[in-house]
C-alpha cells in the first residue's frame, strides 16, 4: 500500500483524524484523542506503528521477523502492545489493514461506551 492508500484507509475509520503531536513525523491518526495508528511517511523509514493485544503481537512479530517488531520508540512496559511494521511489501496489502482494523478496534475497546456511542455505536 502507498502512504495515500493507507492514510486513506485509516481515516475511513469512524472518527479518525489527523493529528502531528510530534511534529511532522510521525502523522498520526486518531479516534477520540486517542493514537492508533503512527505513519511514517519517508521513503527511507517507511513504517507504521500500531496498537495491538499482546499474543496478536507476539504472533505477527513470529510471522513476520524483522519486518514486524515491538513498537521501537516505546517505552519497554509497553512494547508488547505496539508492532512497528516496515513498509518493505512484505506484508500483504489485506494483512496491513487487517492490523489497522485490529488497531482501531483496541483503541475503541478502551473507550467509555458514551465515546463509542457518539462514534456511532462502535462495540
Amino acid at each position: 500500500m502507498t502512504v495515500d492508500e493507507i492514510i486513506s484507509y485509516c481515516l475511513g475509520k469512524k472518527g479518525a483524524y489527523v493529528d502531528f503531536p510530534f511534529g511532522d513525523v510521525p502523522m498520526c491518526i486518531k479516534v477520540a484523542k486517542r493514537l492508533f495508528a503512527q505513519i511514517y511517511p519517508k521513503p527511507e523509514d517507511y513504517k507504521i506503528t500500531l496498537n495491538c493485544d499482546r499474543v496478536t503481537g507476539e504472533i505477527l512479530r513470529s510471522r513476520y521477523p524483522g519486518v514486524i517488531v515491538r513498537g521501537y520508540h516505546c517505552p519497554p512496559r509497553l512494547q508488547p502492545y505496539f508492532n512497528t511494521v516496515y513498509l518493505n511489501g512484505i506484508v500483504p496489502d489485506d494483512e496491513l489493514k487487517s492490523m489497522i482494523d485490529h488497531s482501531y478496534t483496541v483503541v475503541t475497546g478502551k473507550l467509555s461506551k458514551k465515546t463509542r456511542e457518539g462514534l456511532g455505536g462502535i462495540k
